[in-house]
């Protein structure tokens, strides 16, 4: 029987997987609706400046300037700001998945994520995602985006684990591919008690989420 190579690192996305995304499309049109903003108008700034603005490219007071406030708004940033940091939410299951998964194998946790600087920091502190993660590869940070395959290469040399002894879970098909390109075992995220399940399969046990009474 082939012996299997234990898990000893989990590679995490944010948006997604422990929390809601950030600053997404559903997020953007929820936002375009209540301040009366022109969508497409509104989109199309985005979709220029939102890469550059997750490799810190530009500050999120720029992004502002060019995607909603390069004309007289009857709203203040700060208001605008609020609204978009109230767009993240916590899946809470998965969250306390990860952490007992740390307590008990003693895992090293890495995020690798994309995320503009000011949204990263905001998540991390508001939902105390620092508690259990040992360090954050986040885009902001590192100037690098997924798909780029160097942003999971900087994180195997941050993390100085084996990619063997690695899972990375993710809910975007072509950054478990890339990762995958790398040795990296990976797991296309859909929901809290299929990912358990899937870990479970690698070796990693955990408690029984949100049981039945």
């Amino acid at each position: 029987m082939k012996k299997t190579v234990p898990i000893t690192c989990l590679f995490l996305d944010v948006g997604g997987v422990l929390l809601t995304n950030g600053w997404d499309h559903h997020a953007r049109k929820r936002a375009a609706k209540h301040f009366k903003l022109d969508w497409a108008e509104m989109q199309e700034r985005h979709e220029l400046n939102f890469e550059i603005q997750e490799e810190d490219k530009i500050t999120f007071q720029e992004y502002l300037d060019r995607v909603v406030f390069w004309k007289k708004r009857p709203f203040t940033r700060a208001e605008f700001r609020q609204f978009m940091f109230a767009q993240s939410k916590p899946f809470s299951e998965m969250i306390e998945l990860v952490r007992h998964l740390k307590a008990k194998y003693k895992l090293k946790i890495f995020v690798v994520s994309n995320e503009a600087r000011e949204v990263n920091a905001y998540r991390i502190r508001q939902f105390k995602l620092d508690g259990f993660v040992d360090a954050f590869i986040s885009s902001c940070f590192v100037h690098l985006r997924k798909p780029d395959a160097d942003i999971f290469r900087l994180a195997l040399d941050i993390a100085q684990v084996p990619a063997g002894q690695i899972v990375y879970i993710e809910n975007t098909p072509l950054f478990v591919q890339v990762a995958e390109s790398l040795g990296i075992r990976s797991i296309l995220h859909t929901d809290c008690k299929s990912t358990a399940a899937k870990l479970a399969a690698f070796g990693l046990q955990p408690v029984v989420i949100n049981e039945a009474r």
